[in-house]
């Protein structure tokens, strides 16, 4: 007689899909990994041909298929049968961007190329996906409704979220164990496999109800040949689960949501967010910003003025959505890798300067046209020096005059060679004297004033003084492109302020270059201006470095505002919280910090601080401090002591050091957080005046 032991308890449903995490570029070149993905997708179409996998999601986006589609154009009628056939998921966006980097343009842009794309080859079905960036911003939910996107899968950031819930009126999974699962292609046994299966999908289960969704791929994996036979056996094994191959719209279909969440996604208690790579390679970040809002006004022109140039702004679009991926943008890539995104953003700086260019040059003269609001000051260039009583020669240049230049009838010469003046023109002028003061210890009007006194710059707005207000300060960083990595041991080192003397002394606007023992600090102020404006050049031939400028407020911070998707969002923070008093000690766990991103605008207890490009703050005590440069030179530092475990390649990249000449562009004033778009407006002007 046989002892058969059955097992009556039913098993819970494991839901799996095949996919692989697509990178167009990160620790290789985005050719190389090409050549890769050939490989991969080629062998996936075979499998979905053969029957021998049920579907395939493909990461979310599309640039990649139609990277792979470059190169197989003989393919695309199968691409579309399987899509047809709900085998193959594409899009719903182009690229899978960063989003703390990437405005609310941007993102919106993103959303409606990708899926453009996707439904031309007959998609129809899509996800939110987002399963790899560094946090999840607030303001996410409402821009994919805005598209009537109802779903979303996330991971990173999610501290103890259950795996299904309700994102700001998104269903939204939670990838508890994350979208890395290559345990079916690694050298182990299937009992080696059902053992470390089962232990994750036991943490799963914890936050999951009677089904269980589980990816199985990983970045620029394919798929084993064996998959399918892989896991029959290991379902054999497994007592308490069972998993079957289907598409995350399966599970979708299947689970209900119950629990609700708001704000952002950002808690790294259980899975790293990498904020390092915000203030990693600071040149990238600011060529992305001059790149969007450029393009967003070349777009405008266009669309206003019906100028056909409606595929040239959707190419550098592309452009630009392929330099937002998260592995780009942030800044951890190759030095190759960066050197590519630079020339992309050269491009686009080409094209929507040039489109701006040429529909200036063929619209009457002073004609005005306002997107949002109409900046007191305009820099104008003229080819001769009769000038009004409004305006102000600030600087002037040899070459050719623009409209020359986009003058399809002429080609220039010798002869057009000539003197460009540029002039600060006072618009809406109203007859008042200017307030403007500056000699060699401050620079002042009747709104705010900084003052070199005893060593110090103190700042006024109005009567009220702010002493030793402003102040530059460096520390080492021994960590890497993803984390800043504190030495415990090292103190900051604040900048000696030296001298000061005038640059540029003016009715409409006046510069003061104040000289610290780090570089020269150029303060411009404007007449009746509330913004002090800050510029700053210099060589930096130091490594493994950390930059920023300090702003000594009178009380402690425990709320900051700053710009998301280009409205406004607010973080609570413990100011007196120290990263070199927290340092991890458990394998997997990444410090938390007291910096956060933002873009382009900042506000802490009254002060608003507007930037080009850079996007990094931190809180410290009574002081907001705005990362100008962060230097390192290597991907994913082993040792890195803010993140026990690695994030990437070990790679060298001295690019990331960022030697040589940096510049730097930031403006300060005090005002109310509700006028903050103004004050934005006023550095990024939306005004092309012909």
């Amino acid at each position: 007689m046989f002892n058969i032991k059955i097992n009556l308890k039913k098993k819970k449903q494991v839901i799996a899909y095949l996919h692989t995490h697509w990178d167009r570029e990160w620790y290789r070149e985005y050719e190389i990994f090409r050549l890769r993905l050939l490989r991969v997708f080629d062998h996936v179409l075979d499998m979905l041909e053969e029957n021998r996998i049920p579907s395939f999601y493909f990461d979310g986006q599309v640039v990649a298929l139609q990277d792979y589609l470059e190169m197989r154009p003989e393919r695309e009628e199968q691409v579309r049968r399987f899509i047809e056939l709900k085998k193959l998921f594409i899009g719903p966006f182009y690229c899978l961007v960063d989003e703390y980097l990437t405005d609310g343009i941007c993102f919106r842009k993103n959303i409606e190329i990708g899926m453009k794309i996707a439904q031309s080859y007959g998609c129809t079905d899509f996800i939110g996906y987002f399963a790899d960036t560094f946090g999840h911003s607030k303001n996410i939910p409402t821009i994919l409704k805005e598209y009537n996107i109802d779903k979303a899968i996330v991971w990173r950031g999610c501290g103890d979220l259950p795996a299904d819930f309700v994102y700001d009126g998104v269903n939204t999974v939670n990838l508890v164990r994350g979208y890395f699962m290559d345990i079916f292609s690694c050298d182990k046994t299937i009992e080696e496999k059902a053992e470390f299966l089962k232990s994750n999908l036991d943490k799963i289960a914890e936050k999951s109800g009677k089904t269980l969704l589980l990816p199985i791929g990983a970045d620029h994996l394919g798929i084993p040949d064996d998959i399918s036979s892989q896991i029959d056996k290991i379902n054999d094994l497994l007592d308490e689960y069972e998993i079957k191959l289907g598409s995350p719209f399966d599970y979708f279909n299947k689970v209900k949501f119950k629990d609700r969440f708001e704000g952002e996604l950002r808690d790294n208690s259980k899975t790293f967010i990498l904020q390092g790579s915000y203030s990693a390679r600071t040149k990238l970040k600011q060529l992305n910003t001059e790149c969007s809002y450029r393009l967003d006004l070349a777009d405008k022109l266009q669309y206003n003025f019906d100028s056909k140039y409606n595929n040239s702004i959707e190419y550098a679009y592309k452009l630009l959505l392929q330099n937002q991926a998260h592995d780009s943008i942030c800044g951890c890539s190759t030095d190759s890798v960066h050197e590519e995104n630079i020339t992309r953003y050269k491009k686009i700086l080409q094209i929507a300067n040039g489109i701006i260019d040429e529909i200036s040059a063929t619209q009457p003269k002073n004609l005005s046209i306002t997107f949002k609001y109409l900046d007191k000051y305009k820099l104008l260039e003229i080819e001769n020096t009769e000038i009004d009583k409004n305006s102000q020669v600030v600087a002037q240049r040899r070459g050719f005059a623009r409209n020359l230049l986009c003058d399809v009838n002429k080609i220039p010469i010798t002869e057009d060679y000539t003197t460009v003046y540029t002039l600060l023109k006072e618009f809406n002028a109203d007859g008042s004297p200017s307030d403007l003061v500056v000699d060699n210890t401050n620079i002042f009007n009747s709104n705010v004033r900084i003052l070199l006194e005893n060593g110090k710059l103190n700042f006024y707005n109005k009567a009220e003084c702010y002493e030793n207000f402003i102040e530059f300060v460096r520390c080492k960083d021994i960590g890497d492109t993803y984390n800043f990595g504190p030495d415990i041991n090292d103190e900051y080192e604040i900048a000696e302020i030296l001298s000061a003397r005038v640059i540029l002394n003016g009715p409409l606007r006046s510069t003061l270059r104040v000289k610290t023992s780090f570089f020269s600090v150029d303060v411009t102020l404007e007449k009746r201006a509330k913004l002090l404006k800050f510029k700053i050049k210099w060589l930096n031939l130091s490594s493994n470095k950390l930059w920023q400028v300090k702003f000594n407020l009178p009380d402690k911070i425990n709320e900051v505002f700053s710009e998301d998707m280009n409205l406004l969002i607010s973080r609570k923070f413990n100011p007196d919280y120290d990263i070199r008093n927290n340092l991890p000690t458990e394998k997997g766990k990444e410090a938390r910090t007291n910096t956060a991103p933002f873009q382009r605008f900042v506000w802490a207890n009254g002060l608003g601080v507007i930037t080009k490009g850079l996007t990094e703050y931190e809180v410290a005590g009574n002081s907001l401090m705005i990362t100008l440069l962060r230097s390192t030179g290597i991907i994913s530092n082993p040792k890195n002591p803010a993140r026990t475990t690695p994030a990437g390649p070990p790679i060298e990249v001295i690019g990331a050091q960022q030697f040589g000449e940096n510049e730097v562009e930031f403006a300060i004033g005090f005002f109310p957080i509700k006028e903050w778009a103004y004050y934005v407006e006023d550095i990024y002007p939306q005004t092309i005046l012909f």
